[in-house]
């Protein structure tokens, strides 16, 4: 008899996008590599994919996350 239970249903209300089906799902019925989440409403997850690039851009652009000096080898 196992220690730990794995969860196989979520609880209502949680909402997931699994990258491999490409679709939303209530409660984490795939892999959690395979899945976006949880959200509130069945709508934010709809929009995960957009919500993740728009986050990737804003990231991208962040001054904070460029490590290397000014002057440095990446300024060439």
């Amino acid at each position: 008899m196992p220690l730990f239970k794995r969860r196989t249903v979520g609880n209502p209300g949680e909402w997931f996008y699994c990258l491999e089906h490409k679709k939303v799902e209530e409660g984490p019925d795939c892999p959690g590599k395979d899945r976006m989440g949880p959200y509130a409403t069945h709508e934010e997850a709809t929009h995960a994919m957009e919500t993740a690039r728009e986050r990737n851009a804003e990231w991208e652009t962040d001054p904070r996350w460029h490590d290397a000096p000014a002057g440095g080898p990446d300024d060439a």
